[in-house]
C-alpha cells in the first residue's frame, strides 16, 4: 500500500493517558478487524519515527480511528503525539497483523493490548454476533481501562478486569495466574485471543499449556 498522508480529524483523551486518533482513510485502503498499521507525524525530523498501532474503526468506516496509549517518559512517538493537533497529517504505512476473529471464546489483554481486540468486538457488536465472547482486561488501576464503559455494555458479565495495583470492590485484584484463568476461562473456552506485554504474553501461554489449551487455539499478537 505503500505512505499514505492522512488529514487528523479529532483526538480527544479517553483515559488519563490514552488517546483516541480519527483521521481521514486513505482510498482503497483495507484491513481486518484486529490488525495495524505503523503510523509517523508529518513533522519535519519525526517522518521517519514510525510505531505500530492497531485500528480501532471497522473497515467499512469512512474514517480511521487509533486508541493510542501515551509514554511521555519514553520520547518516543507516543510522547509526540501528544503535541499534535486536528488538520495536522499522519503519515500510515501497510496494514499488517496475525490477529483475526476465528470463533467464541475468551479475549486475555493487558493494558493496551485491548486494542486488536477493539475493533473486533466493535464488528461482532455490529453483525449481533458477540455472542458468549468473554474480555479479561488486566491493568494496574481502574482509571486505566480503555473504553470501559463501551466494553460494558458490549459485554456485561462477560467484560472481567484485574487490577495489580488497586484494590476496589467488584474488581479482581493482583495478576493473571494459572487458577485465576482456570475459573474465568475453564477448560473448554474455544479460542483464546492474547495480546499483552511479552512477558504477561508468555506467562500466560505457559498457564494456557498447562491448561491443555490447544496451540492451534491460541491466537497470539505481541506489541
Amino acid at each position: 500500500m505503500g505512505k499514505h498522508y492522512v488529514k487528523i480529524r479529532s483526538i480527544e483523551k479517553v483515559t488519563h493517558d490514552t488517546l483516541s486518533i480519527i483521521t481521514d482513510k486513505p482510498e482503497n485502503y483495507t484491513f481486518r478487524p484486529g490488525q495495524a498499521t505503523n503510523i509517523a507525524i508529518d513533522r519535519k525530523g519525526w517522518e521517519e519515527e514510525k510505531r505500530p498501532f492497531t485500528f480501532s474503526s471497522l473497515p467499512e468506516d469512512d474514517f480511521v480511528e487509533f486508541i493510542i496509549k501515551t509514554y511521555p517518559e519514553h520520547d518516543g512517538t507516543t510522547d509526540k503525539l501528544l503535541h499534535v493537533k486536528a488538520g495536522e497529517n499522519l503519515i500510515l504505512f501497510d496494514v499488517f497483523g496475525s490477529i483475526d476473529y476465528r470463533g467464541e471464546g475468551v479475549f486475555i489483554a493487558g493494558g493496551s493490548g485491548v486494542t486488536p481486540f477493539i475493533a473486533i468486538l466493535r464488528d461482532l457488536r455490529k453483525k449481533k454476533q458477540i455472542g458468549n465472547n468473554k474480555l479479561i482486561f488486566a491493568n494496574k488501576t481502574r482509571d486505566d481501562i480503555i473504553l470501559k464503559k463501551e466494553l460494558e455494555e458490549m459485554l456485561g458479565d462477560n467484560f472481567v478486569n484485574i487490577l495489580s495495583e488497586e484494590k476496589v470492590n467488584g474488581y479482581a485484584h493482583g495478576f493473571v495466574t494459572e487458577e485465576f484463568l482456570r475459573e474465568e476461562v475453564g477448560e473448554s473456552a474455544g479460542y483464546v485471543y492474547l495480546c499483552g506485554p511479552p512477558m504477561m504474553m508468555m506467562t500466560v501461554e505457559g498457564y494456557l499449556r498447562d491448561m491443555n489449551v490447544n496451540e492451534d487455539r491460541i491466537v497470539k499478537e505481541v506489541f
